[in-house]
């Protein structure tokens, strides 16, 4: 099994925790009604995981421990939702039967996980027939910006060095139709998106949450731990990231595969 790159340090729920349907599921969104079950797949701080129990009839939360699970608990408990449950589940092996879901949804997910391709045959399983899989990812090496600083250069290798040191996948945006297709599925739409930030705000968001995540993150732990950078290394690499947040021209771009799949 892969274990999880990013961790749950503050400056990583920092991120997570602003994503919505909007910014995150609108590829999905069309598909949701008032009637529909959807399970969640890594669920994470629950941010897209409520959003999504303000539209449809139930939503079912899973994370690979229940200390993962507990972020969404919380979140749904402070929004005071009731039509939400939650499961501690290993996506490459569900413990629900066959044809529970209308939709099966997973946002951030396949990068992290040993075998996408079982991961989405479960998925399918678990999805009603003719009902939807639906997985959006980021592709690492995809990721553009300006000004250009080497330091960033580093901070991007070193990310996907580690992400495939712990059994992912960084680069899962482009991968997500053929990974459909391996699974069996017929019917695949896929799409892209971006995240992008530009303006003041968004770089001091973006920028200052990976100057902290770089030195404090688990993914941070692990770098210096397997004597992939040293502490050195990771102090100039945030400070690049400062650097760039303070930068007028600053510019940053996330890409995104998208599938749309029936079950």
């Amino acid at each position: 099994m892969a274990s999880y790159t990013h961790g749950h340090h503050e400056s990583v729920l920092r991120s997570h925790n602003v994503r919505d349907i909007a910014n995150s599921a609108q590829y999905l969104r069309p598909h949701l009604t008032a009637a529909t079950r959807l399970l969640d797949v890594g669920a994470g701080p629950g941010s897209i995981t409520v959003d999504f129990a303000g539209v449809v009839a139930h939503v079912t939360a899973t994370e690979i421990d229940e200390g993962a699970l507990s972020l969404s608990r919380r979140l749904a408990a402070e929004r005071g939702l009731t039509n939400l449950d939650f499961s501690v589940e290993d996506v490459h092996a569900l413990g629900f039967p066959d044809h529970s879901f209308d939709v099966v949804h997973a946002h951030q997910v396949l990068q992290h996980v040993a075998d996408p391709v079982q991961a989405l045959r479960e998925m399918r399983r678990v999805a009603v027939p003719g009902g939807i899989v639906a997985a959006r990812d980021a592709d690492y090496a995809g990721f553009l910006w300006f000004p250009v600083l080497p330091e960033l250069d580093r901070w991007l290798a070193l990310y996907r060095a580690a992400a495939r040191a712990n059994g992912g996948e960084p680069d899962a945006g482009r991968r997500l139709l053929a990974w459909a297709r391996a699974a069996g599925f017929q019917d695949v739409t896929a799409t892209a998106s971006t995240w992008c930030y530009a303006t003041p705000a968004e770089r001091a968001w973006w920028g200052g949450m990976w100057a902290d995540r770089i030195l404090e993150s688990a993914l941070a732990r692990q770098l210096v731990d397997e004597g992939m950078a040293s502490r050195s290394d990771l102090e100039d690499i945030s400070d690049a990231w400062k650097r760039w947040a303070e930068d007028g021209d600053g510019w940053f771009l996330v890409p995104h595969g998208e599938i749309l799949a029936r079950a």
